[in-house]
């Protein structure tokens, strides 16, 4: 792991701390950003406080003001594609595994979601037992916005949010506060950032960190989302992404306009394949089963051109202006989405 165990830091606390286990990710010049080597860190962490007894909880929080993490680190993954991406396959594997661990974590494992928390960042957050968000939250699957799919179990948790603001949320790559993370079941309680320190040192002392997150928690802001369910239900629920624009920019609805316009200018590849995602995550029994599904079809991804493209418009030379290939949602054709589900002989993730 050499240095990059340095960016994860990882304390135990003494006699005066109770047993709580503490993981900061700890790169907040680069809002947190994963490597390989930080999932890596965290993984074997969490893995030795299993058996040890004086751990009775975990804390994960990132380090600075800014947020939890952001995804993963998107400069070093284009590099590394436009390279193979032997080492963007391990790392899915590495991060889909530990995702998975967090959600079964035999320990309370409470997670601060306080500000930016995206992509990577979810799949160690949203699948643990007590999530929480303040009201500088930003919570988001952003992928088809670089021509990737919603991963790390989040196509799971768009899938099971209520009516299609899941299917709204990962076709637009559209954000959401701490209200609407509450409706769409990213997150359980709300807790004023202020009261952060104060939380931690309750948690600390606590033999029930569920009653004392609980304790904390204050009535959330509201749910913008939550008054647009009736024109969100009725035009996602159409079956091809295409369909789901026209009834988008047919509604007479600004917001529902402006939607399709963010649809539309995401990878066509992606947006289809994220909308089959979604509806097949729904028939899926087990978060593993949709991790297994998602190490597949971000496999398929490395070997394809949008990824790249899209980090390089939105990260690497911030023009903004991606050249998707195909150009159009037309040109995305029916086999070309199945060919992201089909099993990978000799390179499955094996979860289930």
């Amino acid at each position: 792991m050499g240095e990059e165990v340095a960016e994860v830091l990882a304390v135990l606390g003494g006699d005066g701390d109770g047993g709580l286990g503490r993981i900061v990710l700890n790169r907040p010049r680069a809002l947190n950003s994963l490597t390989h080597g930080m999932i890596t860190a965290i993984r074997a962490t969490l893995d030795d406080w299993i058996d040890d007894d004086r751990v009775r909880a975990v804390v994960l929080a990132g380090s600075g003001e800014r947020g939890l993490c952001a995804g993963a680190d998107l400069r070093a993954m284009h590099d590394e594609v436009r390279a193979g991406g032997a080492g963007t396959r391990a790392f899915f594997r590495d991060e889909y595994r530990l995702n998975a661990l967090i959600a079964r974590y035999p320990k309370p494992f409470v997670a601060l979601m306080d500000g930016i928390t995206m992509g990577g960042g979810v799949g160690l957050s949203a699948h643990s037992a007590l999530r929480v968000v303040t009201e500088r939250s930003t919570i988001a699957m952003p992928e088809t916005r670089i021509g990737l799919v919603p991963d790390v179990g989040g196509s799971r948790l768009l899938a099971r949010a209520p009516g299609e603001l899941g299917t709204h949320l990962g076709l637009t790559s559209a954000s959401m506060g701490p209200g609407d993370a509450l409706l769409c079941g990213f997150a359980d309680h709300f807790v004023p950032s202020a009261r952060i320190p104060e939380l931690l040192d309750a948690l600390a002392r606590s033999t029930d960190p569920a009653a004392t997150v609980a304790a904390h928690a204050e009535p959330a802001p509201t749910a913008g989302l939550a008054g647009q369910r009736d024109w969100i239900d009725a035009c996602y629920a159409a079956d091809t992404v295409e369909e789901i624009v026209e009834r988008l920019l047919n509604s007479g609805v600004p917001e529902a306009k402006e939607s399709a316009e963010l649809v539309l200018g995401n990878s066509p590849t992606a947006v289809k394949v994220t909308l089959a995602a979604l509806r097949r995550a729904r028939a899926l029994v087990s978060l593993e089963a949709v991790l297994d599904q998602e190490y597949r079809i971000s496999c398929t991804a490395l070997d394809g051109h949008d990824l790249v493209e899209g980090i390089r418009a939105q990260v690497i030379d911030k023009d903004r202006n991606p050249q998707w290939s195909p150009r159009t949602l037309g040109g995305v054709t029916e086999a070309d989405v199945a060919r992201y589900f089909a099993p990978r002989e000799g390179d499955e993730l094996g979860l289930t």
